[in-house]
Formats: structure tokens, C-alpha cells, sequence
């Protein structure tokens, strides 16, 4: 008798568990929207200019040579580069980029990138911290790792996509989807 107690008690414990399962799940699958959760999007212009805001400080070992679009392998780069409004570099300036990146790529294109984005918005002030692989002449996401400010908690990803690579300055379009967690209490709009 004990062991049939025990069997049906198994028995309920297991069904209970799958159900639990099943319902937890389903119940997951239902949240790939970003409902409830406050949101900004919108772009900007990063501009490079070479021994200005970004500077070789060890010229990497094989590959190509350094250009608009390349550097050796293993080049260590950093930069402090003026964010504005438009992709002409004349306008307003709202941002500061500051980081390095790491040629990761023997072709020279990819590199392994840092940053601290500093913005001064009209309704946001704060840094946004990204890091990620970046590819010199194709769009490249960046996850967001951290903020200050208005962007503390915040999460999501950042988009870079070349505009301009003729030149001694490059300007790079800079695309924010930033979302703030439930949890968080900023508040500001």
C-alpha cells in the first residue's frame, strides 16, 4: 500500500511538473515583443578623422596597410570621435564616442570595439557603453553593456553603418534602440 501511495505521488509530481513546464514555455513564447517596456530610437553621425580624434597606438603585424578601411592585424586603435545630428560634421554636436578597437581580422576589416558613447539630448543626458565586433565597411551591431545618467539600466543595441569612407575624416551613421527594463526607475521622457 506505502508503494502505491508512493507511485501515485510520483505520479502527480511528474504530471504537476510537465504541466508547470508546458505552461511556463508557452507562457515565454509570448514575450518576444517589447511591450511595457520604454524605448528610444533614433540616429546619429560619428566622424573619424584620422591622427585628430583616432590615433594607431601599435601598428599591428600582417595585412594590409593602414587606410580609410583597413589596418593590420592586431592594430590597436583608439579614438574620441564628435557625434552630431547629421552626417555633415558642421552640425550640431550632441555626443562624444571614446574607445578602442583591436584589428581582429587578418583582412583588416574586422576589429574587436570598446566605446562610451556621452550624449547631451534634449530629454536624455548620460553615456551608453557598447562593445562588439565591428566591420569596417558593412553595418555591425553592438549590444549596449551598460549606461549613466538617463541611460543607466538601459539595454538593447547599437548599429554602425559606414557613410562616408573617402577622406581623411569617415563618417559613420550610429543607430540607438535602447529599451529600459521594467525594473529600472528612470522616469524621465
Amino acid at each position: 500500500m506505502a508503494l502505491s501511495l508512493q507511485n501515485r505521488v510520483l505520479t502527480v509530481l511528474l504530471f504537476a511538473l510537465l504541466s508547470f513546464k508546458a505552461t511556463s514555455s508557452s507562457h515565454h513564447h509570448h514575450h518576444h515583443h517589447h511591450q511595457g517596456l520604454k524605448s528610444l530610437h533614433f540616429s546619429l553621425f560619428q566622424h573619424e578623422t584620422i591622427n585628430r580624434t583616432g590615433y594607431i597606438i601599435v601598428k599591428g603585424v600582417a595585412g594590409p596597410g593602414v587606410s580609410q578601411t583597413t589596418t593590420p592585424f592586431g592594430t590597436l586603435f583608439a579614438f574620441q570621435d564628435p557625434m552630431t545630428v547629421t552626417a555633415n560634421r558642421t552640425s550640431k554636436l550632441v555626443g562624444i564616442a571614446e574607445g578602442t578597437s583591436i584589428t581582429s581580422g587578418l583582412d583588416g576589416l574586422r576589429s574587436i570595439s570598446i566605446a562610451k558613447i556621452t550624449l547631451r539630448l534634449k530629454n536624455h543626458s548620460g553615456s551608453i557603453s557598447i562593445v562588439g565586433g565591428t566591420h569596417n565597411i558593412k553595418p555591425s551591431d553592438h549590444p549596449v553593456v551598460g549606461g549613466t545618467g538617463d541611460f543607466l539600466f538601459v539595454q538593447g543595441y547599437v548599429t554602425s553603418s559606414p557613410v562616408n569612407l573617402k577622406g581623411l575624416t569617415v563618417t559613420y551613421k550610429i543607430e540607438f534602440h535602447l529599451y529600459w527594463p521594467p525594473y529600472a526607475t528612470h522616469t524621465s521622457s
